[in-house]
Formats: C-alpha cells, sequence, structure tokens
C-alpha cells in the first residue's frame, strides 16, 4: 500500500469514527457542564452575592422603611416575617436572569458553538446549565435564610414542612432557569438580558408578596391571584407557618399543588424551546 493509499485510509477511518461515535448520555454531558459552571462560580463567589442584592433590598426596604406603612398599623415584625418567604421567591426569579445571562454570555464568547461541535446530546449543555444554576439557588437560599433570620423570621412548623417549602423554592427556581436559559440563547447579549431584572422585579410586585391581594382593584387583584409567584409566596408562607392561605381561587386556594404544575409546565414547554434553540446554529 502507497503512502498515499494509508493517508486516504487513515482519513477516512478517522472521518468514520467521528461520525459514528455515539452521544452520550445527556446526564453525563449535563453533569460537565456542570462542573464548568461550578468552577466558574468558585473563581468569581461574588456571583452569589449577585443573586442576593434584589432580595436582601426587598426585605430592608420594604421590611424596615415601608413596613410599618404596609402592615396597616399591624405588627411590623409579623409583617417582616411574611415578606422573607417573598424574598426566597424573588432569589428564584433572580436565578431566570443570572441563568439568562449565563447562556447569553456563553453565546457571545463563541463557547456554545464549541459545544455543539462536540458529540453531546442537544439537552446536555442547558440540562447543565439548569443544574448549576440550582446550586446556585441553594446556596443563595442559604444565605438568605440566615439574613431572614436575622430581621426576626422563624420557621413555627416541623422539620418536614420547612424541608418541602426549601424543596419546593428550588423547584420552581430550578423551572424559572429554563425559561432564563431559552432567553439567553434567544438573545444573545448579555447587556439586554441585564435588563429583565425590572420586568421580573415587576412581576413580583404584581403579586402577593406586600399586600394582600383582596386590597388590590379588581383587574389587578384578578392577575395577582393567577400569578404562579403569588402561588409560590402562599405556598412557603404556609409550610413555613408565615401565614394562613386566603381566600381565593384555585391557585391561592391550593398553592402547593399550583406551584408545581406550574413548575412542571414551564420545565415541559421551555427545556423543549431551549434544547430546540441550542440546536438550532444561526
Amino acid at each position: 500500500m502507497t503512502t498515499t493509499e494509508h493517508a486516504t485510509h487513515a482519513t477516512h477511518a478517522t472521518h468514520t469514527t467521528h461520525a459514528t461515535r455515539p452521544a452520550r448520555w445527556p446526564l453525563a454531558d449535563g453533569w460537565t457542564i456542570v462542573h464548568r459552571n461550578l468552577l466558574a462560580l468558585k473563581r468569581n463567589p461574588a456571583i452569589v452575592a449577585a443573586n442576593l442584592v434584589g432580595p436582601i433590598a426587598m426585605v430592608l426596604l420594604f421590611g424596615y422603611v415601608f413596613g410599618g406603612a404596609l402592615a396597616a398599623g399591624g405588627d411590623a415584625a409579623a409583617y417582616r416575617e411574611a415578606l422573607v418567604p417573598a424574598a426566597f421567591v424573588l432569589v428564584a426569579g433572580t436565578g431566570l436572569i443570572m441563568a439568562a445571562g449565563s447562556a447569553a454570555l456563553d453565546v457571545q464568547n463563541g463557547v456554545t458553538e464549541r459545544f455543539r461541535s462536540l458529540p453531546m446530546q442537544r439537552i446536555a449543555v442547558p440540562f447543565g446549565q439548569a443544574g448549576s444554576q440550582l446550586v446556585l439557588s441553594a446556596l443563595s437560599l442559604a444565605v438568605m435564610s440566615g439574613l431572614g433570620v436575622l430581621v426576626g423570621w422563624r420557621i413555627h412548623t416541623d422539620v418536614w414542612s420547612a424541608a418541602a417549602a426549601f424543596l419546593l423554592l428550588l423547584f420552581f427556581g430550578y423551572a424559572l432557569s429554563w425559561v432564563g436559559i431559552y432567553m439567553g440563547l434567544l438573545i444573545r447579549n448579555v447587556e439586554v438580558v441585564q435588563q429583565l431584572s425590572a420586568p421580573i422585579f415587576g412581576l413580583v410586585m404584581l403579586s402577593n408578596a406586600f399586600v394582600p391581594t383582596a386590597t388590590m382593584p379588581p383587574v389587578i387583584r384578578d392577575i395577582a391571584e393567577w400569578s404562579p409567584f403569588s402561588a409560590a409566596i402562599t405556598a412557603v408562607r404556609d409550610l413555613f407557618g408565615n401565614g394562613t392561605i386566603p381566600d381565593g381561587p384555585l391557585p391561592l386556594a391550593h398553592p402547593v399543588l399550583t406551584t408545581l404544575i406550574w413548575s412542571i409546565a414551564l420545565i415541559a414547554i421551555f427545556g423543549t424551546l431551549a434544547a430546540r434553540r441550542y440546536a438550532k446554529r444561526d
């Protein structure tokens, strides 16, 4: 066999190997992405602080500056205690922005395109990004819980109810991170993604985070009562013993079930959209 024939055979074998190489399971590929993002978090722990700026500001501003007025003559300390679970839910909302920013940054830096060239399942990269955001949310909730204790927040239920509350918060945040990943892949610009912070905070404002929905005008009340944020806030308040389930429509009457339904629906819809968007080459 001549040298040319050897080269041709080697080239053909290389192409065959790459063409027929099976993609690994999404879980294994996703863990690789999680590990990569956690290394970045270890090098830059300020990311956790950035995830907490909004929730901390909310507790301090509305709990101490406006707390007396918003409590409407009631117990300001009890109002702050009810405000902390709302801040926990805002941590989940902030995670949406963080996930969107991370996905957009990878697109801008060409990392996403390099991932596309690898023999990986198309869902693996978004799956890994959502997984790393889940870890970040857990760290943020731990820090936020410590701050909550400092401002007077306490858990008044048993350990199982409290554990269920934290798990529900993580699951809701995980679902929102899929929304963020899709938005990041779609927008592909970190500066634009950062402008989403105000709308997300607005959605939390348009809920029962600060005042009961019964005090709102009819149209605003209907929107707030059917908001996934209102359901999540009501659910964790009830599970922590920081408030009772109010009279209202289905989402507020069964907040835990509603939050689970919202979370599953968001994962199913935006997980599919994110996988398709990731696989699409522009």
